[in-house]
């Protein structure tokens, strides 16, 4: 029986393996058409008012060869279906052995042919090409395996809910890490498990925003009433357990509200509140250790986007929390890695009690948060020991204390104001006061083989970085949000970019994203998007909140939402095997990070309600993989919520595969045909709620 993909939407199906349409215009259609449609061969569509046409295929194979990889084969041959599914295995099982053959022949004469003295030379070029072969044979001998192998993916036992790949801190201790490393993300081989992530037993759908900001459920995360009441940086202590959910609030007993607290800081600046942030430049703002996310809860209203980045925790995650309430977080730490963003990328960074010893290891951190920090940036700490009175009275403090402030101005920060336990310094306009150090001032200017403009978790480094790139501009000489959105001619230079490129970019997204609601309207936007047995939802109807955008190109897509006018933050990510665009997706006061999508995400399972990748598939196909498509697809199956949507756009035979592999993780799919593009389809799917049984 199929299952409905709708949200309160009642006679649609969007199952794949389903003739249902979504439209219930179908009611309408004559016998003579229903019968029509159902003598079509394989596939039939339904015209849209958008410029698509959705594609209702049956049980049968795809037309392009689908292997468990996910990559495709040519179509072709003559004959009836069966002779030339026969002939095909028999080819393929000969060719195998064929080359098989062939390959161990010509290893064995072309070794012996080779004089000892250049074999040592040619050893490493020799041992790849017999990995690049059998790999080739594996997906030759998967081929011929044929649809068989599509099987179901198994679901992880209930010690995975919370798993992620690249975070396992007792390997890590096994392995000799200490002093924090422990925490470090280490994605080798097998650091994945082939297996789908179950939501916890009494898991809800999340509330809808901005309800959801405040009240989260609280069988949705990992978390003790223990560590609720802990102790913790200044916001983690701004939430109250009740019953079922979590309730955060403004004010606390123990420390004055948020909005006093960010009033404070503006005033330091020199503004006359947090509304005036944007006018001083500032619209991305890195909280380091943010709690659970209450200082950028408050400032998203002041139009400010806050990434939150914290250690990986396996109970009690601020990253998690502060996700589960609709707001920017990863998971990321100062260890010993640099982050994975480009240098001078946020206008502020904030970390009020957050747990980073910033005159550990040399002042390594604070010249990995000054490469980060945009020219003319605030860096804004809270901490007992910037408190001069209690430090007076300890020398430990008074002397870290010195050692911090000592270290910021070598760094060329200018101590602005301090007050209680806050300071706030501001971060040099010029590259001039550099040169104008005293002589072997520390930390030196990194050269530039050093000075990578988007390293990618590259071991910290002792100098200081980002005075090589060309987009040194301080934040005051930029545009103020939202009109930095839309990069003038010189900024888009600085990046080798042309205008006509992002006019394209964003018109290519607007039309896109019209065409994506009006596929998804009738399902999970209608008046009253409800599921059976809920109350009506009060307005607004907005059923996603947090969005994914595995190729975020420029950031067109995020342009493209905000100007639709949806209330969704995006997490703009730039894949590692492809040109580097997110300097300007930063520098438009957007969010995002560089990834290679062969290893996991740094974040928790059911992150997001929508993942997007448009022409993700073939620049994943372009490169040597070292990993398959089943791999990433697994990887969004994690990322992505019970009831959480799917929109891949790319070419035909890749789009055919992903579909094909949707089976596997039990996903409930559509292909859908793009009228001005026939080389191209949209693969729309959504992940069903599949609910954990109660062990007794």
């Amino acid at each position: 029986m199929p299952r409905p993909l709708h949200r309160g939407v009642s006679g649609i199906r969007v199952s794949g393996n389903s003739n249902d349409f979504w439209d219930a215009e179908v009611k309408d259609k004559t016998e003579k058409e229903e019968s029509d449609r159902n003598h079509s061969s394989s596939q039939s569509f339904l015209s849209l008012r958008s410029p698509f046409r959705l594609f209702f295929q049956d049980n049968s194979p795809p037309k392009y060869g689908v292997t468990e990889n996910g990559f495709t084969s040519d179509p072709f041959g003559g004959g009836t279906p069966r002779s030339r599914h026969r002939l095909t295995m028999l080819f393929l099982k000969l060719s195998l052995v064929v080359i098989v053959i062939l390959a161990l022949t010509g290893s064995f004469w072309w070794t012996i042919s080779i004089s000892t003295s250049s074999r040592g030379h040619i050893f490493r070029g020799y041992r790849r090409l017999q990995e690049q072969l059998v790999s080739d044979l594996w997906d030759i001998g998967e081929l011929s395996l044929g649809p068989s192998r599509l099987k179901e993916i198994e679901f992880c036992s209930e010690e995975f809910e919370n798993y992620i790949p690249c975070f396992n801190v007792s390997e890590n201790v096994a392995l000799g890490y200490s002093d924090g490393n422990e925490y470090d993300r280490l994605c080798g081989h097998g650091s994945r498990k082939s297996c789908l992530v179950l939501p916890p037993v009494n898991y809800k759908i999340p509330l809808r925003w901005p309800t959801g900001k405040e009240v989260i459920w609280v069988a949705n995360v990992k978390i003790t009433g223990q560590e609720v009441f802990s102790s913790g940086s200044l916001t983690k202590r701004m939430m109250m357990l009740e019953e079922d959910q979590i309730s955060f609030r403004s004010a606390s007993l123990m420390f004055d509200g948020v909005e006093d607290y960010s009033h404070q800081i503006a005033e330091m600046i020199g503004l006359r509140n947090e509304s005036n942030f944007i006018q001083a430049g500032v619209r991305t703002i890195l909280d380091i250790g943010c709690g659970y996310g209450s200082f950028g809860a408050h400032l998203f209203s002041k139009q400010l986007l806050t990434m939150c980045i914290a250690n990986y925790e396996s109970s009690g995650s601020q990253v998690q929390l502060t996700l589960e309430r609709g707001l920017p977080a990863m998971i990321g730490s100062f260890n010993s890695k640099q982050l994975p963003y480009p240098s001078l990328s946020f206008d502020m960074l904030h970390c009020a009690r957050c747990g980073v010893d910033w005159d550990k290891k040399d002042g390594i951190f604070l010249i990995e948060a000054d490469r980060v920090l945009k020219p003319g940036g605030y860096f804004v700490w809270t901490s007992p020991l910037t408190n001069v009175h209690t430090s007076l009275r300890d020398k430990e403090k008074q002397k870290r204390w010195n050692f911090v402030r000592d270290f910021a101005e070598n760094l060329c920060w200018e101590l602005i104001s301090q007050q209680d336990e806050t300071v706030v310094w501001k971060k040099t306009n010029t590259k001039s006061c550099y040169s104008s150090r005293k002589p072997g001032s520390c930390p030196p200017i990194c050269s530039k083989g050093q000075d990578a403009e988007s390293p990618y978790y590259r071991p910290l480094q002792n100098c200081i970085g980002g005075t090589n790139s060309r987009q040194w501009v301080p934040i005051e000489e930029r545009a103020t949000w939202p009109f930095r959105s839309n990069l003038n001619k010189n900024e888009l230079e600085l990046y080798g970019l042309h205008s006509e490129e992002l006019v394209v970019d964003t018109a290519n997204y607007k039309t896109a994203v019209r065409n994506y609601w009006s596929l998804l309207s009738p399902l999970i936007f209608s008046d009253h998007p409800k599921r059976p047995g809920d109350e009506d939802p009060s307005p607004p109807y907005n059923m996603f909140r947090n969005v994914l955008d595995m190729n975020a190109r420029y950031g067109g897509f995020n342009a493209a939402l905000l100007e639709a006018g949806k209330s969704v933050w995006v997490m703009n990510v730039v894949p590692t095997t492809g040109p580097n665009y997110l300097p300007p997706v930063l520098d438009r006061g957007y969010i995002g990070v560089s990834h290679n999508w062969c290893e996991a995400f740094p974040t928790y399972p059911r992150t997001y309600d929508m993942v997007h990748a448009d022409g993700l598939l073939s620049l994943e196909t372009s490169q040597y993989r070292r990993c398959t498509m089943l791999d990433l697809f697994t990887e969004i199956d994690r990322l992505l919520r019970p009831e959480g949507w799917v929109i891949i756009h790319d070419k035909a035979p890749l789009i055919e595969s992903a579909r094909a592999l949707t089976v596997q993780l039990k996903w409930d799919a559509r292909v859908i045909e793009i009228e001005s593009n026939s080389d191209e389809r949209l693969l729309i799917c959504q992940k069903p709620f599949f609910k954990r049984q109660a062990t007794s």
